[in-house]
Order: structure tokens, then C-alpha cells, then sequence
């Protein structure tokens, strides 16, 4: 099982908590939050961010069905 996760550039505000949370899986990069890799194995981490972001930014999705992982709806 693998998960995708995917950050709306046109909705990150820049907060930083998922990098903050989860730095092997997040960057900021010119003030926005980028992932290091668009596909990852679970981890608890980058569920903890995609729940942090204060703008709903981050979604995770398992990788093979596109069931929503979070944030939790």
C-alpha cells in the first residue's frame, strides 16, 4: 500500500505546519508548502499534517484506490 499526497498551490497559505509536523515529507519552498515525494508509505506524520493545515491544503489519497485518507472529511 502506497499513499499519494498532493498540496493545492493555489490554496497553501504558507503556514508551515506541515513541514513543522512532517520534515521528511514537506518543504517550503518560496513560502509554500511542496512534498518531497508524491507518493510515500503510510505514515502517521503525514496524516498529522494534511489534519493541521489550517486551510485544508493537503490531500492524501491511497495511491491505489483514490480513497481520501485525509484530512478527514
Amino acid at each position: 500500500m502506497s499513499w499519494s499526497i498532493e498540496v493545492d498551490a493555489d490554496t497553501c497559505i504558507g503556514s508551515g505546519m506541515c513541514a513543522g509536523i512532517a520534515p521528511d515529507h514537506f518543504d517550503l519552498v518560496d513560502g509554500y508548502s511542496c512534498v518531497k515525494n508524491a507518493t510515500v508509505d503510510p505514515a502517521e506524520q503525514v496524516v498529522d499534517a494534511a489534519e493541521s493545515c489550517p486551510v485544508e491544503a493537503i490531500l492524501v489519497k491511497d495511491a491505489d484506490t483514490g480513497e481520501i485518507v485525509a484530512p478527514a472529511e
